[in-house]
């Protein structure tokens, strides 16, 4: 995409986007944050188009049809969504789950938003559903599979699903509060809960032999549950 500028008289001047792939890509970017801050109902060719700093017209060209522009946002957002998925890809350890999910929200703050806008938009808008309830499957199967290996043990449904919900309330937390440092100081306790699941955090630190009767969690709060939660 060049970064050449050309004025119109004295209308604002726009960028020029001269190579069709790059310049498709960009303004689905552009989409992305027109949606992420007004909502899907403000998602015009003209709005992308300020936001993109190109020509009504170039937008059209790409998309011929709102409803098109509004399918290609939508599959576009999915397909980075995936790409930044904070869940796979772990090193399958409690001390290091879900460890990128602050960082992807504060690099990325206008595709979570996105998502979120189109979550709501989909009650009124049925067919929006389908790329929505696929990539939401990508999350459930992917947060399934990382507990999984963190637990050493097959994860039914309503524990992942529990632990999803607990990472997406943080995720929108962060997202409208800020408060990066509160995502963190959340994840390290839930990073200790899942030790404490796997047997990590057993409070004698022996395994279990210390306390066969299984009661004596609350005795040493300061066992050897503590170490995930510092990673």
């Amino acid at each position: 995409m060049s970064d050449s500028v050309e004025p119109a008289g004295g209308r604002r001047v726009r960028k020029r986007v001269t190579n069709y792939g790059s310049g498709r890509g960009a303004l689905l970017d552009a989409a992305v944050r027109v949606v992420a801050r007004g909502g899907l109902r403000k998602l015009t060719y003209r709005a992308v188009a300020e936001e993109a700093g190109v020509t009504h017209g170039l937008v059209v060209h790409h998309f011929g049809s709102r409803d098109a522009l509004i399918e290609e946002a939508v599959d576009h957002a999915v397909r980075s969504s995936l790409g930044v998925n904070a869940l796979g890809g772990g090193s399958g350890r409690a001390e290091d789950f879900a460890s990128g999910l602050g960082a992807m929200v504060e690099s990325g703050p206008e595709l979570q938003a996105f998502q979120y806008e189109l979550l709501l938009e989909a009650r009124r808008m049925p067919e929006l559903m389908p790329p929505l309830r696929a990539l939401y499957a990508e999350y459930f199967d992917s947060a399934r599979r990382e507990l999984s290996r963190v637990l050493d043990r097959p994860v039914d449904r309503g524990l992942s699903r529990l632990v999803f919900a607990a990472l997406e309330g943080l995720v929108l937390h962060q997202l409208v509060f800020g408060e990066r440092d509160v995502t963190e100081e959340a994840l390290a306790e839930l990073r200790l809960l899942l030790a404490r699941l796997a047997g990590d955090g057993d409070p004698a630190g022996d395994g279990g032999d210390g306390d066969p009767a299984g009661d004596g969690g609350d005795a040493d709060p300061a066992g050897g549950g503590a170490g995930p939660a510092e990673g």
